[in-house]
């Protein structure tokens, strides 16, 4: 039941995905198999901006494997209470790994109001979500041709400010989380690319490591 609202949120935005799947070409089969089998938005938004003919396949490979890296941020951060399962329960539970599913775990694990069970079960929840709205939006696709008429657009955005929100524990969140918005924000301005996600990722959790390592 928590991880219903933001299923919900994530359909909002997986319907954009879906009409942008339209707008770009590929066919129903190639919209539901490139959500069905990728299951990560920002890296299948990216790869969509790129959709071009012939497809530049080794530069898909490459950025989206750069916008993905924060996910072994992610895995490492859970990795506490994953040790001592076997590749194959831990294997398909990575691949339920996405921003929201590792947010709402990360969280519920650390105030003991949830075991790692809970990402497959949010994790479920949301792919399904995904899916749904994968082929909703490419169906829709004809009706509405402009996602951003309705404000479809902000609902990525919004998720992840709740989702935030949620995380918050008290003002030692202030350094890593201010590192990483001024490092992300730095690399976005001066290098092209999507080398500001992981930027910015690394330079949270460096922070958030150092600051742990001093009050001890």
């Amino acid at each position: 039941m928590r991880t219903l609202p933001v299923a919900l949120s994530v359909f909002a935005y997986g319907m954009v995905y879906g009409l942008l799947t339209r707008q770009a070409g590929l066919s129903m089969m190639e919209s539901i198999l490139s959500s069905g089998l990728v299951f990560a938005g920002s890296a299948q938004f990216v790869a969509l901006d790129m959709w071009t003919h012939p497809l530049p396949i080794t530069a898909l490979i490459f950025t989206t494997f750069i916008v993905n890296l924060r996910h072994v941020l992610m895995s490492a951060s859970l990795a506490p209470w994953m040790r001592g399962l076997p590749p194959r329960t831990t294997l398909p539970l990575l691949f339920l790994l996405v921003d929201e599913s590792w947010a709402m775990t990360y969280g519920a694990v650390q105030r003991d109001k949830a075991d790692i069970g809970f990402l497959l079960g949010s994790g479920l929840l949301l792919w399904a979500a995904w899916m749904g709205a994968t082929i909703t939006g490419r169906l829709a696709g004809a009706a509405i041709p402009d996602p951003e008429a309705f404000g479809l657009d902000f609902a990525f955005t919004a998720v992840f400010l709740s989702l935030l929100a949620g995380l918050w524990k008290g003002k030692g969140d202030i350094p890593p989380w201010l590192a990483a918005a001024v490092t992300a924000l730095a690399v976005h301005h001066f290098l092209p690319g999507k080398w500001y996600i992981v930027a910015g990722g690394l330079a949270g959790s460096l922070t958030g490591l150092w600051g742990a390592n001093a009050d001890r």
